[in-house]
């Protein structure tokens, strides 16, 4: 049923064709979702991790991919007003792009906190914004369910590690797909979806705790926002046992493997007799375990050294369809760069894809351009000796 808040809007503007509608949008970045993630910290959950990723050398990505939602609406400028807050949190990057912007608040540390991004909800909310436009992962989904729960809604654009909430946009461009539909005044549907999160401390052991929060209303175009992610599937060993059989037979000698995480993966690592890690990214050759728990730098060192191929083994979400940017940042764009489409090998399940309904693979690399160019129809395996063609990437149809 569509909100009669959206309903309002799209009346209002039939009426007023002639005049100029303002969108008053909110923002809300989190300049350090993400950070852990290249550097197979596996979040960035506390001031303590956050030090780490930073010393290791990760790179904030927050406010870039931000960017990349916020350009599809720059030609609509006119009809839009940010109200965000002062420097990293939005202000900084809204004036740079060159919308209206009003500063609702600062942060008072240098660094910014959950605390932060709940106060700067509840600000505002206080000034009446059409929708709340956020940057984070699900530690932030949870702050803005806090701050606002179902008193408005709101859009997530993904940059953290772990993203199990069904309020996220699949990529910023689809974030921007969906600002766009609103500022047009389309009558884009608003749906309650679930807000999730897991214990980063349990993550980075090996164990997967999803924990259920609450829901937000968030303005569903089918094709742009991604599923929660299903955690609790039951295993199919059986079928992730032929996979492997299928994935081992066709390594050669020399090839190096970037292995991502997942069960699946962890299945082939099993049949390999290798000890394999469940939720981080793992590198071998001929057999052998050469590294467990990759970061992004030791992944580039591994690849610059080695002089034969090199392939990337990855699975799908299950639920969401993410193959690449969902939980193995650690295979970064450049690394895929190197590695190219042709050294892509997907292996999911009969029943992961069936899950999907139809939906099409997902790649997040943080590299839009690679993102376009790897889209199409690939191969996935999806058991022994057998592999069907699926398609990657984001449907280009309107949904108008």
């Amino acid at each position: 049923m569509l909100s009669s808040w959206l309903l309002h809007r799209h009346f209002l503007r039939l009426s007023r064709r002639f005049e100029i509608m303002i969108f008053n949008l909110g923002l809300i970045v989190n300049p350090l979702a993400g950070v852990g993630g290249a550097v197979a910290l596996k979040g960035s959950d506390g001031d303590d991790t956050v030090s780490k990723a930073l010393a290791c050398g990760a790179e904030l990505r927050a406010s870039q991919r931000c960017q990349r939602a916020l350009a599809a609406i720059v030609p609509m400028r006119a009809e839009v007003k940010v109200f965000t807050l002062a420097g990293s949190m939005g202000g900084d990057l809204a004036l740079s792009m060159g919308f209206k912007v009003e500063i609702v608040g600062h942060v008072d540390g240098a660094t910014t906190s959950a605390q932060d991004t709940i106060r700067a909800a509840g600000l505002l909310q206080l000034n009446h914004v059409d929708l709340i436009l956020f940057v984070g992962g699900d530690g932030t989904a949870r702050n803005l369910f806090t701050a606002v729960g179902l008193d408005k809604a709101v859009l997530g654009v993904p940059a953290g590690v772990k993203m199990h909430s069904g309020v996220y946009a699949v990529s910023p461009e689809a974030a921007g797909e969906v600002l766009q539909l609103l500022v047009r005044g389309v009558a884009v549907p608003l749906r309650k979806q679930e807000v999730r999160d897991i214990d980063e401390c349990a993550f980075r052991a090996g164990r997967v705790r999803a924990k259920y929060y609450g829901e937000m209303r968030v303005p569903t175009a089918e094709q742009f926002v991604q599923q929660v992610k299903n955690s609790g599937r039951t295993p199919e060993p059986l079928e992730q046992a032929d996979i492997a059989a299928s994935v081992i037979e066709s390594i050669e000698e020399g090839e190096l493997y970037i292995v991502g995480p997942g069960s699946t993966t962890l299945a082939v690592m099993a049949e390999m007799g290798l000890q394999g890690t469940l939720l981080g990214v793992d590198l071998v050759c001929n057999g052998s375990l050469l590294a467990a728990d990759v970061s992004s730098q030791d992944i580039v060192a591994a690849v610059t050294h080695h002089s034969g191929p090199v392939r990337v083994l990855v699975t799908a979400i299950g639920g969401q369809g993410h193959i690449i940017g969902r939980g193995n940042q650690q295979i970064s764009a450049p690394i895929l760069h190197h590695v190219g489409r042709e050294g892509l090998r997907i292996i999911a399940t009969p029943s992961k894809l069936q899950e999907l309904e139809g939906r099409p693979l997902l790649m997040d690399s943080n590299d839009a351009e690679l993102d376009r160019d790897w889209s199409g129809f690939v191969a996935v395996i999806t058991g022994y000796n057998e592999t069907v063609m699926y398609p990657l990437g984001l449907s280009s149809k309107s949904l108008i």
